[in-house]
């Protein structure tokens, strides 16, 4: 028989949706109250025209925000509007009717699962490309966070041709002392040296003072010129990592970079394998932040709502520091992206069942 969501259901449904709506509205107005106070001496520049601050950054700096914060938001209005119910004596005519709490979580998990679909489309598809804008503004007018630079850069162009930099400039699209070095069987094959390489665009490069030294068992032949056009299927961006660029890909962008990075040798892709594990771990976090809401909230207790909101704050806040801690812990190499990304929600599984297994029946 089909499941059919009855008015008690539409009623739980909406007023979760409703304050999780509204708790979004409230936390993000008084962020970009304290974001203005504390860009606006940057805003009043003359050169920052006011159509960009409104649609380049606000209008993406709201969604970006509250995604980012989505599972906080779920608790919070969870911690709310069933608190209320319960003292208001909802909970107690519902479950004296002869539902089951099991019965009235379903309408808790439809919502989770309705807010966690929308949040991981919104986070893998649309926020990435309004990031772009986003940073792009904040590079410009606010605080350019932009990689220009790199040092000793060793990249693997494709399989056995390993490319070296000792020095690259992204603002004149030059690199120095450059090294391209073929292997075949692990056995030197070929080693081009020059001053300096510029890149033009789509994989296009030009060697300046080069030499080419081929190996030929025991011969040598070399070949020495001034400039040289050659094709190497790198960019700057492989190599000039920013600390937002994660942000602006789309997960399955994200994915395919990821894998790329890590055939070439890449080291330094720890945020975008913790963003990616992140935008999953997000999905699951919305239900088990859901299940110990309304497992916490649904008993009537003598500090009344109050108590329920400050406790559940408590452990909304302990959450987010947890994910913050095992971030760091796999940026430090202590512990794989994987892992950190989901530590929190295998804890937080856990109080969630206690909690549920002591809601009142």
């Amino acid at each position: 028989m089909a499941f059919k969501l009855r008015r008690i259901d539409k009623y739980i449904i909406a007023k979760f949706l409703g304050t999780y709506v509204f708790a979004i509205a409230l936390i993000i107005s008084i962020s970009v109250v304290f974001d203005i106070n504390e860009k606006i001496d940057k805003f009043l520049q003359p050169n920052v025209p006011l159509k960009a601050i409104i649609v380049d950054y606000y209008f993406n700096f709201i969604p970006y925000f509250a995604n980012l914060f989505s599972p906080l938001f779920t608790f919070i209005a969870v911690i709310f509007f069933t608190s209320k119910l319960a003292d208001n004596s909802e909970i107690i005519a519902m479950l004296a009717s002869g539902m089951s709490f099991r019965r009235l979580m379903v309408p808790y998990l439809v919502s989770a699962a309705i807010i966690a679909s929308v949040t991981f489309a919104l986070n893998s598809f649309v926020i990435p490309p309004a990031n772009v804008t986003r940073i792009k503004f904040q590079n410009k007018y606010i605080k350019n966070k932009e990689q220009l630079y790199a040092r000793n850069v060793q990249i693997e162009v494709e399989p056995g041709v390993i490319a070296y930099f000792d020095r690259y400039d992204n603002r004149s699209k030059m690199g120095y002392r450059f090294s391209l070095e073929h292997f075949d069987d692990k056995k030197l094959i070929s080693r081009l040296t020059a001053k300096s390489i510029k890149y033009d665009s789509a994989y296009h490069w030009t060697v300046i003072d080069y030499m080419i030294r081929d190996f030929e068992g025991m011969r040598e032949h070399i070949t020495q010129g001034s400039r040289k056009d050659t094709t190497l299927t790198i960019v700057p961006s492989d190599f000039l990592i920013s600390i937002n660029d994660s942000e602006t890909m789309t997960t399955p962008q994200l994915e395919v970079y990821i894998n790329r990075q890590k055939q070439r040798g890449i080291a330094n892709i720890k945020n975008f394998e913790i963003e990616y594990h992140k935008r999953f771990a997000a999905v699951m976090a919305a239900f088990i932040l859901t299940v110990i809401g309304a497992s916490l909230s649904s008993r009537k207790i003598k500090g009344g709502m109050g108590l329920n909101i400050g406790i559940g704050l408590g452990l909304s806040f302990s959450y987010i520091l947890f994910t913050t801690v095992t971030s760091t812990f796999a940026i430090n190499g202590y512990v794989s992206p994987l892992v950190a990304a989901w530590i929190p929600n295998i804890l937080y599984t856990f109080i969630a069942i206690y909690l549920y297994r002591k809601a009142p029946r």
